[in-house]
C-alpha cells in the first residue's frame, strides 16, 4: 500500500499541461520474478517513474514502451520473457529471473472521472478488502477492450467499465470470491465472440500496528512500521509518553484508558497488538480488553515468566480459550539475537510480517521449494454462449 500512495501522490504532482503519463501494472507471470502481479509504476513522458515492475531491470524498457502508448493513447501489454537468454538480452535486460512477465502499460488521462488512479485513491480511503478486475489480453470480435475494468469495494460496485454482458456475469461472480479469499489470480474467458484474458486481482489493506506503550523502545517500531508502509497507532494512558514529536511518523497518538482499548480502537483481521509499555499491571490490562476483540495477534515484550503470570491470572478470572493462546506472541520477536532497541523492533516487526503471510521466518537458504507460492493461473475457459 505504501507504493500505492506514493504513486497517487507523485501523479498529482504531475503538471499535465506539460508532461503525460503511463501506467504499468504487472498482470501474470509464469515462473520466476522480483515482484508479483499487481505490483505498479507510474511513469511520465519526460523520463520520470514512481514504483517499480521489477528489481530494476524492466523499468528502462517498460518507459520506452510507456512513450510510445503515451503517443499513440492506447494501452498495450508487453511481455518479458528471461527464460530464454537470448531474449532477455534482445529486451536489453539482464533479469535472469528465469521467468515470463506480462506488464500493461496504459496511457492516463487526468480529465477522465475513472481509471486506475482512481481505484487506487478508493481502494487506499477506507479499510476494506477489495477486487479488481482488468482486461489485458482480447483475441476474437467480443466488444471487451483491453483496459477494461470492474471493482468490488465492500460488496459494492465501484466501477464497471467491461462492455461485454457474458463476460461481466462471469467476472462478478469470480471477482466476489477473489475478494473474500485475498488471493489474486489471472483467468482465461472463453466467450462466444473470442477469448479473454483478465488479471482478478485481490487488494487488501495494509497491516494496522496497534503499539501499546509509548515508550523509548516503540519509537524505533513505530518507524521501522511504518518504513514497510503499515499504518500505525500508538496508544498509553499516561500523556507524558504521547509527546508527538516522539511519534512524528506514526497514522495516529492517543491517550486511552488501559481498560477500555477495546471500546476505542478499531480491529480487524488485518490489525496487529504490540504490548510494549514495561508496566505489568497497564499490559494486562490492555490485554485482557483485547482478549475480547477478534484481533489475530497480540504480542507482549518481556520474558516468559511475564506472560505466563498474565495467562494465569486472566485465566482466573476471565476465563482462556485455545484461541487466545495461538494468537499470542510472547515474548514477542523473532529469534535473531536483538539487545538493542532497534534490534529489538527489527525481530518484531519481521514475526509480525511472518505471521500475517503465513511463513516460517526460516533461513531461505534452506527451504527446498521456491520462496513465493506459485501465482495460480487458471487456464480451464469459463464458456458463456
Amino acid at each position: 500500500m505504501k507504493e500505492f500512495r506514493k504513486i497517487i501522490e507523485a501523479y498529482e504532482r504531475i503538471d499535465f499541461e506539460h508532461q503525460r503519463a503511463a501506467l504499468a501494472t504487472v498482470v501474470k507471470i509464469q515462473g520466476s520474478s522480483y515482484r508479483r502481479p499487481g505490483a505498479r509504476m507510474l511513469m511520465t513522458d519526460t523520463g520520470h517513474w514512481v514504483g517499480a515492475i521489477s528489481g530494476g531491470c524492466l523499468e528502462g524498457d517498460a518507459l520506452r514502451k510507456a512513450r510510445q502508448v503515451i503517443l499513440r493513447g492506447e494501452p498495450q501489454v508487453v511481455t518479458y520473457d528471461t527464460t530464454d537468454d537470448k531474449d532477455a538480452q534482445r529486451l536489453g535486460v539482464g533479469l535472469g529471473c528465469q521467468g515470463i512477465i506480462d506488464v500493461l502499460i496504459e496511457p492516463l488521462d487526468h480529465e477522465a472521472s475513472v481509471g486506475p488512479i482512481h481505484q487506487l485513491r478508493s481502494f487506499l480511503a477506507h479499510r476494506h478488502r477489495a477486487a479488481l478486475a482488468t482486461v489485458y489480453r482480447v483475441d476474437g470480435a467480443t466488444e471487451s477492450r483491453v483496459g477494461q475494468r470492474m471493482m468490488l469495494h465492500n460488496k459494492q460496485w465501484i466501477e464497471r467499465t467491461v462492455a461485454d454482458s457474458s463476460l461481466a456475469d462471469c467476472i462478478s461472480h469470480d471477482l466476489s470470491k477473489v475478494q473474500r479469499s485475498g488471493e489474486s489470480v489471472s483467468k482465461i474467458y472463453e466467450l462466444a465472440a473470442g477469448q479473454v484474458e483478465v488479471f482478478l486481482e485481490a487488494m487488501n489493506p495494509s497491516l494496522h500496528l496497534l503499539i501499546f506503550g509509548g515508550g523509548y523502545d516503540a519509537v524505533p517500531v513505530a518507524h521501522l512500521a511504518k518504513a514497510v508502509g503499515w499504518q500505525v497507532t500508538v496508544t498509553d494512558d499516561c500523556i507524558a509518553h504521547l509527546a508527538p514529536k516522539r511519534f512524528p511518523e506514526a497514522d495516529a497518538v492517543v491517550a486511552i484508558n488501559r481498560h477500555e482499548a477495546a471500546n476505542h480502537l478499531s480491529v480487524d483481521e488485518h490489525t496487529a497488538a504490540l504490548l510494549i509499555s514495561h508496566n505489568y499491571n497497564y499490559d494486562i490490562a490492555v490485554l485482557a480488553s483485547l482478549l475480547t476483540t477478534s484481533v489475530p495477534y497480540i504480542g507482549i515484550l518481556g520474558p516468559d515468566k511475564r506472560a505466563n503470570r498474565m495467562r494465569e491470572e486472566l485465566m482466573a478470572k476471565e476465563g482462556w480459550t485455545q484461541q487466545d493462546d495461538e494468537r499470542i506472541y510472547a515474548p514477542v520477536g523473532l529469534n535473531i539475537g536483538a539487545e538493542t532497541p532497534d534490534e529489538i523492533a527489527l525481530s518484531i516487526v519481521a514475526e509480525i510480517q511472518a505471521k500475517f503471510n503465513g511463513r516460517s521466518a526460516g533461513f531461505l537458504r534452506d527451504i527446498d521449494q521456491p520462496i513465493h507460492d506459485a501465482y495460480p493461473i487458471e487456464d480451464e475457459v469459463a464458456e458463456r454462449t
